[in-house]
C-alpha cells in the first residue's frame, strides 16, 4: 500500500525543516562558544607602572581596575606594587583588576644612637618605626662594652635608602690572652706564684694516684698545655696525692 501523496509531501517538507533547525541550532553554538571564548583576555603585567599607565592597560583590554590598598615600598609614589590576578591570567572582559599602589619609601628621622647601649639603641630604633640593620662588634680601648660606636646612616637623616639602621658596637677592651704552659713537674708549694706570674689564678686543686712521683708534684692542668687562656683563667691542677686529700 503506497502513501498518499499528501502524507509524502508533508514528511518531506517536515525533515527538510528539522535539518535546518539542526544546522541553525549548531551554527548558533558555535557562534556561542566563539563569543565566549572572545570576552577572556590575558591580564597584562602592571607591576611598576603609575595608576594612570595601569588603568589604561587595562581599558585596552576591557577590563577595570579596582585600587585595593596603598603600602609603603621602595617603588616610587602611586607605581603598582602588586596585582591580582596575576598577569598572564586569562579573565572574562568585563573583570576588574585589583592594584596596591605605593606611598614611596617611608620615611624617618634617624635617632642618635652614638654611646648609648645596643640594648637602648634597639628601643629607639624600633621607636622611630626602622628596623635594626647588621650590627658589628669590635674590642676597642678606652671604650665600654656594648656602647654604640657609630651608626649608618647617621643621626638626624632620613631613611630614604631604607628602613635599616647598621650599628659598630664596642665589645670593650680586649682582654690579654695567654699560651698556657707546661706545669707539670712543679711543685704544688711553688705552683701558685708561677700561675700569678702568668696572669692566671688557681683552680681547684684534684689529687690523683701515681707511682714513681713524690706527693705534691703536678702531673696535669687544666686548660691543658698550649691552650690558648684569657687572663685571669682559673686553672685546675692535678697533683700527686690521695684522692681523698
Amino acid at each position: 500500500m503506497q502513501m498518499p501523496e499528501g502524507w509524502r509531501r508533508f514528511w518531506r517538507v517536515t525533515g527538510q525543516v528539522f535539518l535546518l533547525l539542526a544546522v541553525g541550532l549548531l551554527s548558533a553554538v558555535t557562534a556561542m562558544r566563539f563569543a565566549i571564548q572572545g570576552r577572556t583576555v590575558a591580564v597584562p603585567n602592571l607591576v611598576g607602572m603609575t595608576a594612570q599607565e595601569a588603568q589604561k592597560a587595562l581599558a585596552d583590554r576591557g577590563l577595570g581596575m579596582h585600587v585595593a590598598d596603598r603600602v609603603f615600598s621602595e617603588q616610587a609614589t602611586d607605581r603598582v606594587v602588586r596585582q591580582s590576578p596575576a598577569a598572564g591570567m586569562s579573565v572574562k572582559s568585563t573583570q576588574r583588576a585589583h592594584v596596591v599602589l605605593s606611598l614611596g619609601p617611608q620615611r624617618a628621622s634617624i635617632p642618635s644612637l652614638e654611646g648609648k647601649s645596643l640594648r637602648v639603641a634597639r628601643v629607639e630604633i624600633l621607636r622611630a618605626g626602622l628596623q635594626l640593620g647588621e650590627v658589628t662588634q669590635v674590642h676597642l680601648e678606652g671604650q665600654p662594652a656594648d656602647a654604640v660606636l657609630q651608626q649608618n646612616p647617621p643621626p638626624l637623616a632620613t631613611n630614604a635608602g631604607g628602613p635599616r639602621v647598621s650599628l659598630l658596637v664596642s665589645l670593650g677592651p680586649e682582654e690579654p690572652s695567654y699560651v698556657m704552659p707546661d706545669l707539670t713537674g712543679l711543685s704544688l708549694l711553688e705552683l701558685p706564684a708561677r700561675i700569678n706570674s702568668l696572669g692566671l689564678k688557681m683552680g681547684r686543686v684534684v689529687f690523683v694516684p701515681s707511682v714513681g712521683l713524690p706527693r705534691g708534684t703536678v702531673v696535669g692542668t687544666a686548660p691543658g698545655r698550649g691552650a690558648r687562656v684569657q687572663a685571669a683563667t682559673a686553672v685546675e691542677i692535678q697533683v700527686v696525692g690521695d684522692s681523698g686529700e
